[in-house]
This record gives structure tokens, sequence and C-alpha cells, in this order.
């Protein structure tokens, strides 16, 4: 293996065993030991690549669950040609995802609710995530709207600010209810909401 590979690999293992940690557990709960046991590193190793667990935590924010965002959701609605059916067919692999979210809810809400309050280098972190969503919403309807595929009177803003908390709010209630049926139901009544910006 190339020498020169292994602090990347070493520094991913980490980022991806503590995502699955906190996601599990939440931020303030997730254990550090855990991480050491399920990467079978040492915690000098986990510590050199970052000192402290709220450095591993916006790490986590940042490359894990941003990145993975940007992978599935943000870069897809910035290169599709047609913005709207990009966004039904996210919300559709979303929904595809459902026995998945239930359990545990969305990484991105749980954080949010949990750090938000907490500690504002969380709450600017997570901000920039849900702000990069609405602009990426934002933009994909204005697209829609300059090609004739969204209705002229849409105001894109708000629309996108809808669209995003509600998609959350989906995740959110059916984790709570622990209902695989609300979050389907409640992402079909969004695919509604956005098929009725659509141009007549």
């Amino acid at each position: 293996m190339d020498s020169t590979r292994q602090p990347d690999i070493t520094r991913s293992k980490i980022l991806d065993a503590a995502f699955t940690e906190m996601y599990r557990y939440g931020f303030q709960a997730a254990s550090i030991a855990n991480i050491l046991v399920s990467t079978g590193l040492t915690k000098g190793a986990l510590y050199h690549h970052f000192p402290t667990k709220q450095a591993l935590g916006l790490a986590v924010v940042d490359e894990v669950v941003h990145g993975r965002l940007e992978q599935r959701l943000f870069r897809p609605l910035r290169e599709s040609e047609r913005p709207v059916r990009a966004l039904l067919d996210i919300l559709e692999s979303f929904s595809a995802r459902a026995a998945e979210l239930v359990p545990l809810g969305c990484p991105l809400n749980n954080l949010m609710q949990e750090m938000s309050p907490l500690d504002p280098d969380f709450k600017e972190h997570l901000g920039i995530i849900v702000n990069t969503w609405r602009h990426a919403v934002q933009s994909a309807l204005e697209r829609g709207k300059q090609q004739g595929e969204v209705d002229a009177a849409v105001d894109c803003e708000a629309a996108a600010l809808f669209i995003v908390s509600a998609w959350e709010g989906c995740i959110g209630i059916a984790k709570n209810l622990q209902s695989l049926d609300a979050l389907t139901t409640c992402g079909r009544q969004l695919q509604v909401y956005i098929r009725g910006l659509r141009s007549a």
C-alpha cells in the first residue's frame, strides 16, 4: 500500500466511524472509545487527525453529512436540465430509502435539533448545509421558471424554504412515530406541492 495514502485512509476511516456513532447516539453521547474499537486505531492516532471531539464532530458535519448530500441532492439539482423533474426524482429516491431513514431520522436534522442551541460552531456549520440546500432548490426552481417549467408567479425563495423545511419535517415526524407509512404519505404530499409549482 502506498504509504503516502495511509493518513488519508486513516482519516476517512475515523470520519466514517464517527458518523455512524453520532448518527446512532447524537454528538454529545457519541463515544470516542466506540469509535476507536470500530476503527481499530489508538487514541493517539485519532487525536493526531482530530485534536478534540468537537473538531471531529465538525469534520463529520462538513465532510460526511455535507458530502453525502452534495452527491445525492445538491449536485443533481444544479446539473439537471429539467429542475422540477430532478427535484421529484430526488424526493422519490429518498422515499425509496424510507426504511433506512425512519429508525434514526435524518443525520442533518438530528444534529440541528441537538447541537444548534448548544454550540455556535455546530450551528454555523449546519447552517451552511441548510443554506446550500435551500439555494440549490431555489436555483433549480428559478432555472425552471426561465425554461417555462415553473409558473412565473412562484416565489422561488419562499418555495425552496418550504420544500427543505417540509422535507426535514417529514423525516422528523416519521422518526418520532417510527412509521414508514407516515414518511411515505408526507413525501407524496410534498411531491403534490412541487408538481403544483409547474406552469399550467
